[in-house]
């Protein structure tokens, strides 16, 4: 069973409609909190981020946000984390995320969360890392995202090998469970990653 001592969670910088993707968020920053697993996330108090690391903090638990300096005042950031990393750019950001999560996660969120799960998925498709990514699909968001990366293997774009690379359950502690679980493919063609 594998020790996830952070993990790094993506997810949108506002609410949404559905009151269950919120309840699903505290749930995921109160059980991290237990678990003892550091957050790590994007330092913003707005939108599904701030529900996450305010669970997370409410329950004794360590959050870091990491923001670009650019962001601050428009996703305002969260005054009461434990530690907040200002980085130049986006690009920075993602690869300080990378370097101190054990793991990551995706809610749901929008464009910007999408290309940060895609992203860090790419990065372990190309053996630049070897963490487990978890997709908690609340009351069936990633439904479609799914059923499109299944049309890809189907169609030939993408090996199922990479396919499963994506961790999805609906239950966080199940969701958490099945990324201790995660056995990363050393063998893969590319190169080892400099860290895992």
């Amino acid at each position: 069973m594998k020790t996830l001592n952070s993990i790094c969670v993506f997810c949108g910088s506002s609410e949404g409609n559905d009151p269950e993707i919120i309840k699903q968020s505290e749930l995921l920053g109160a059980e991290l909190a237990k678990q003892e697993i550091t957050l790590i996330y994007g330092g913003s108090q707005l939108g599904i981020m701030g529900r996450v690391a305010q669970s997370c903090l409410l329950n004794n638990g360590k959050a870091i946000g990491i923001i670009p300096e650019f962001l601050k005042t428009r996703e305002i950031v969260h005054t009461g984390l434990d530690q907040l990393i200002t980085t130049e750019n986006m690009h920075e950001r993602k690869l300080k995320m990378q370097a101190i999560s054990d793991g990551f996660i995706t809610l749901p969120g929008g464009f910007g969360t999408f290309e940060e799960l895609f992203e860090i998925i790419t990065w372990s498709q190309l053996g630049l890392h070897h963490k487990p990514i978890g997709l908690l699909n609340t009351n069936g968001f990633y439904d479609h995202l799914i059923a499109m990366l299944d049309e890809m293997v189907a169609r030939g774009f993408l090996k199922r090998e990479n396919r499963e690379l994506l961790i999805e359950d609906a239950d966080v502690e199940k969701l958490l469970g099945k990324m201790k679980s995660f056995e990363p493919d050393l063998n893969s063609k590319f190169l080892k990653p400099e860290n895992t």
